[in-house]
């Protein structure tokens, strides 16, 4: 956690940062300019490393923070706080910037949905899809979240063998738990065989539970058939579900029916195919030969997150400093009057 402070102080400073700039015939000089957003609540469940991300990001955009975390981790969150409070105080900032809410009554997550009398711009909430599900169904303040990781490996007829082994299992396996883990692998039929039997015999080596379609289960017989409600679950867990694909286009479709538009990945040799299904799908992080379990602020240089956005509407991806300032328009005239 500590470090995870020390680099989110290292990023530059992401407010007042000249986003865009351009003159109108008129003479009028426009510039699109970084901004707090306000005050953010944001609500988790468990990890109480959160508390110090969280406070710590928001206080890098120049936001102040007030965080509900969970009341498994009551006492620690309470202790990173106090760490906090002490920094801010050492650097002669306010110590209000970073509050913690002081009690696990589940009303007062309701007193935040509802902006707490227009003092919360911004609700983040991190956990589990029944908090984010709450918080999107209650709030009446803007929210930025994502409400599942149904991630995506597509294994394409010109992957290399061990490059797809090694890269499935690692999005299933590494870590099974957090939102990008892999949670469906698809396989082109053309390379069921050659590629498919030893990377299912890899996840089966792991401990992952597979559930295949007919396909699959023809050519891995330990495989459990898959129903169309495992196409559309996030485990977070050590069972993946597999189906056989008749090419790109087709793994396309299933990943625009079934997925939740996170994170999704394609190995294969062919730059064209792979670019073809970068372009093709809405996702807020597609990857080409690498794992899903990339997915993740800190691997993305944002020295940390706290969620990965799905929306379509202002953050996608990691939401780190940057993703947690708004901007302005500052407009410089010479005396211009509209006619």
């Amino acid at each position: 956690m500590a470090k995870g402070l020390e680099d989110i102080a290292a990023l530059p400073d992401p407010v007042g940062r000249e986003l865009a700039r351009w003159q109108r015939p008129n003479g009028l000089d426009i510039a699109r300019i970084a901004t707090p957003i306000g005050v953010i609540g944001i609500i988790y469940e468990s990890r109480p490393n959160v508390t110090a991300d969280a406070g710590a990001l928001c206080l890098k955009s120049g936001s102040a923070v007030i965080l509900r975390g969970g009341s498994e981790s009551t006492r620690s969150s309470a202790a990173i706080h106090a760490a906090l409070v002490d920094g801010l105080r050492e650097a002669g900032l306010p110590e209000t910037a970073i509050q913690l809410v002081p009690t696990t009554d589940r009303a007062a997550v309701g007193d935040m949905l509802q902006g707490l009398d227009g003092a919360i711009d911004l609700i983040v909430p991190r956990g589990g899809k029944s908090l984010v599900a709450r918080v999107q169904a209650e709030a009446r303040v803007p929210v930025l979240a994502h409400l599942e990781g149904i991630c995506h490996v597509y294994v394409h007829e010109r992957a290399d063998l061990a490059m797809a082994r090694a890269i499935v299992v690692n999005a299933k396996m590494r870590r099974t738990g957090v939102c990008g883990a892999a949670e469906t692998i698809l396989i082109d039929r053309a390379i069921l065989t050659s590629h498919g039997v030893p990377i299912l015999e890899d996840l089966a080596k792991a401990g992952c539970e597979i559930r295949g379609d007919d396909a699959v289960c023809a050519i891995f017989p330990t495989a459990t058939p898959a129903t169309e409600e495992d196409w559309r679950t996030e485990y977070l867990d050590a069972i993946v579900a597999v189906r056989a694909v008749d090419g790109l286009d087709e793994a396309v479709r299933h990943i625009e029916t079934y997925g939740s538009q996170h994170t999704e990945a394609i190995i294969t040799a062919d730059g064209r195919a792979a670019e073809r299904f970068l372009a093709a799908l809405d996702s807020a992080i597609v990857l080409w030969n690498a794992s899903t379990q990339f997915a993740d602020g800190s691997e993305f240089g944002m020295g940390a997150e706290i969620g990965i956005g799905t929306g379509k509407l202002h953050a996608r991806g990691p939401v780190g400093v940057e993703q947690l300032t708004t901007f302005r328009y500052v407009v410089r005239g010479t005396g211009q009057t509209r006619p």
